[in-house]
């Protein structure tokens, strides 16, 4: 890992979200000569330069619709990690074109730029909701797997890659902020159905593997990240106990288009194409990729028996959960709230949790 970032220029995409903030904390540490961080938020950007105050931080504000300006960033670029989407379920239902442009044409645009400016690797981060998609969301991110998987064949100074994670705990617009601030103002926590199942890791495990799957591949695979799940109920009820009282209720409002009970991160139609690679599951694609072939030609497959999802993977015990929670302070009743509901009114996150009907 030292010698693939050392004195190189790294690009994050959407790089003021929580995932971007704990790459570039992880990828400071081996010593980049420049990380350029291309985000559409000017507020996000300048608290985050405020926060690491590290002169190796380049602050873009840019879009990665405007092909123009992606490609003026990317120069003399070594690898691109690619997070910039819109990935809040109910906004890209109700903004399709939106979706579709930022995660689809976005996803094209920084892909030929990363081809036009001769970058090694770029690595789009992709989502459980990618596989088997039933809402747009899902929808426009398994696009930006296909073409981000078919860039490889254009051409050979290039490789890219896609990694699939799952939930991460506690981060941006995720449900641990919510329910937080839910028991605080309302004493209730809301759930749209008590069957759910979400794949789940702590935020800094998550970019540990990121890493370790940017550095192993050859271009052409889709990395799966293995992980535990947890029953959104058991989540609730260890936050009820611990920051509620005897008073708490937990309500169910109902399943909201687009969700799913259990999330997948392999699915029945990709089992066969399989490779198990300690912490990761790697997707091989139907194209003919052949310097992906070469590399994996005598290593052997691992038909899965069943799809890899929520359901059927090791599901934390409510102890673990409090364990989890407690270890990154997610049981403090003083922890400030995420920034996406911080500022609400009780009567707003009233409205909010029966409109919007949030879940992870």
């Amino acid at each position: 890992m030292k010698n693939m970032f050392e004195n190189k220029i790294i690009l994050i995409t959407g790089g003021t979200g929580s995932w971007g903030q704990e790459l570039t904390k992880q990828i400071l540490t081996y010593n980049p000569k420049e990380i350029r961080i291309y985000d559409t938020s000017e507020m996000k950007e300048v608290e985050m330069k405020r926060r690491f105050n590290d002169p190796r931080l380049k602050f873009i504000v840019g879009d990665v619709r405007s092909e123009k300006r992606v490609d003026h960033t990317c120069r003399n670029v070594d690898y691109i990690f690619h997070l910039a989407a819109l990935k809040h379920v109910p906004v890209c239902e109700e903004n399709p074109e939106e979706a579709i442009s930022i995660n689809i044409l976005g996803t094209q645009n920084v892909v030929e730029c990363a081809i036009h400016n001769n970058v090694k690797k770029m690595i789009n981060v992709s989502t459980d909701k990618a596989v088997d998609p039933i809402n747009l969301y899902g929808a426009t991110k398994a696009c930006a797997e296909k073409l981000t998987i078919a860039a490889n064949l254009k051409t050979k100074d290039t490789s890219f890659v896609c990694v699939r994670g799952g939930n991460v705990m506690g981060s941006a617009g995720s449900v641990i902020p919510l329910f937080r601030k839910q028991l605080a103002e309302l004493n209730k926590i809301t759930l749209t159905d008590k069957r759910m199942s979400r794949f789940n890791l702590s935020l800094e495990e998550a970019i540990k593997l990121l890493l370790n799957a940017a550095e192993k591949s050859v271009g052409g695979e889709i990395f799966v990240m293995k992980m535990p799940a947890i029953k959104v109920v058991y989540l609730a009820e260890v936050m009820a106990e611990e920051l509620g009282n005897e008073k708490t209720k937990i309500e169910t409002i109902g399943i909201r288009p687009g969700e799913k009970i259990d999330e997948v991160l392999v699915s029945r139609y990709e089992i066969n194409r399989v490779i198990e690679d300690g912490n990761f599951y790697i997707i091989l694609p139907y194209l003919s990729i052949p310097q992906l072939e070469e590399h994996y030609k005598n290593v052997p497959r691992k038909e899965l028996k069943e799809e890899f999802s929520s359901k059927n993977t090791r599901i934390l015990t409510k102890s673990e959960i409090k364990e989890v929670l407690s270890k990154y302070d997610f049981l403090k009743p003083d922890l400030n709230y995420d920034f996406l509901i911080n500022n609400l009114s009780k009567e707003q996150l009233e409205r909010l949790s029966k409109k919007e009907k949030w879940v992870i």
